[in-house]
């Protein structure tokens, strides 16, 4: 068997990763490619065009990863998002929780990150408390509580919980093949409605949604055929080299964020390396920065007073208790683990999306009493 360089995989994984996290970065930028501003938009003015970019990422994903899973490249079952268990009351609470606090915070984690590139210094905040929040409810006390209650609440499959897994199970068909038709079907099919509309046929629409979903795919496939080892020459187990979770990862930005605010804490510790999830985060802010500077859009913003700092403050508590409950965000699980299509990460978007709706109605209960 051929000697494999793990620590030469690991930096081509690294830099990949990074790369494409710039690309992310540049691309949010550019097209204000914002989750919670696609929300807004329609609640509040009815502007459904960030929306259809956002519908059109998740639609190119879903194409693109259950392509992949039908040629034999990557798996579902081998991602943190379609695993035999299904913690459903974490993923409505967490994605509930998540979603009030991306509208009190001024966005998701990955809205934070391109606003830091833009020079936003609220963002910075929020960054730094949304990563001691996700790092208690991985390991601290939050996260004891989330073990202990909600996450004691699931549903055993007898194998995974993707559709095409289910589908391949019910109809006897090979799960290739299944996903290949689902993924065509339910991504086809969101990449139709977002461009049905001159407003989803808009430049930035059409760049911010191609893009953010190629970028996806693309990670997916850095991770989980990159990145793959079927066994490591120490432990002689299959792992996904530069992964926090040891399984095949694509873009997320609430661990990771724990994770980076870990690392830069605990530098000197040689234990603390850098994985995908951690230059992601860096690559996004650099990708932002760029483009903000580039197109001379980066200024220096703080907070207006003493409400907007606390909005911002229990904004990122709740985005980092709830992303981690629901085991993922606006990207990690509404992009990365609706690629896969996993019952979990339509449940936890669909918690996501309604929480945000509930604090976009609880901003204008607020204003309507202050008139």
């Amino acid at each position: 068997m051929q000697q494999i360089d793990m620590g030469a995989l690991a930096s081509q994984v690294l830099w990949s990763a990074f790369a494409l996290a710039v690309v992310f970065g540049a691309i949010a930028q550019r097209t204000h490619f914002c989750t919670m501003g696609a929300v807004a938009d329609v609640v509040n003015t009815g502007d459904w065009s960030r929306m259809r970019m956002w519908t059109l990422a998740i639609g190119v994903a879903m194409i693109g990863f259950n392509a992949m899973v039908a040629l034999g490249v990557v798996e579902a079952g081998k991602s943190i998002y379609a695993a035999p268990r299904l913690t459903w009351l974490s993923a409505v609470l967490g994605g509930l929780m998540f979603g009030f606090g991306m509208v009190l915070a001024s966005g998701c984690g990955s809205k934070t990150l391109v606003r830091i590139g833009g020079g936003n210094l609220k963002s910075v905040v929020v960054f730094v408390v949304l990563g001691i929040a996700a790092f208690a409810t991985l390991k601290g006390i939050s996260g004891v509580a989330r073990v202990a209650t909600v996450d004691r609440v699931a549903i055993e499959f007898a194998a995974g919980q993707d559709l095409p897994t289910l589908a391949a199970q019910a109809f006897g068909v090979a799960r290739g093949q299944a996903a290949l038709l689902l993924g065509a079907v339910l991504g086809g099919g969101l990449v139709v409605w977002s461009l049905a509309r001159a407003e989803g046929r808009n430049g930035d629409v059409v760049l911010g949604g191609l893009g953010i979903g190629a970028v996806i795919v693309a990670m997916w496939w850095v991770s989980g055929q990159l990145g793959h080892v079927a066994e490591h020459p120490e432990t002689l187990e299959e792992t996904f080299v530069a992964t926090n979770s040891t399984r095949m990862e694509s873009l997320s930005f609430v661990a990771p964020v724990a994770y980076t605010v870990d690392w830069l804490l605990f530098f000197s510790d040689k234990s603390k390396v850098l994985t995908i999830g951690i230059v992601s985060t860096l690559g996004v802010v650099v990708g932002s920065a760029l483009v903000a500077l580039a197109g001379r859009s980066f200024r220096w913003e703080g907070f207006a007073g003493a409400e907007d700092t606390a909005n911002h403050l229990v904004g990122a508590v709740l985005m980092g208790v709830g992303g981690v409950t629901a085991l993922g965000c606006t990207v990690g699980q509404g992009l990365s683990g609706v690629s896969t299509l996993a019952i979990g990460s339509f449940i936890a978007l669909a918690g996501i999306i309604a929480g945000a709706v509930l604090a976009l109605r609880y901003q204008v209960w607020r204003l309507e009493r202050m008139d």
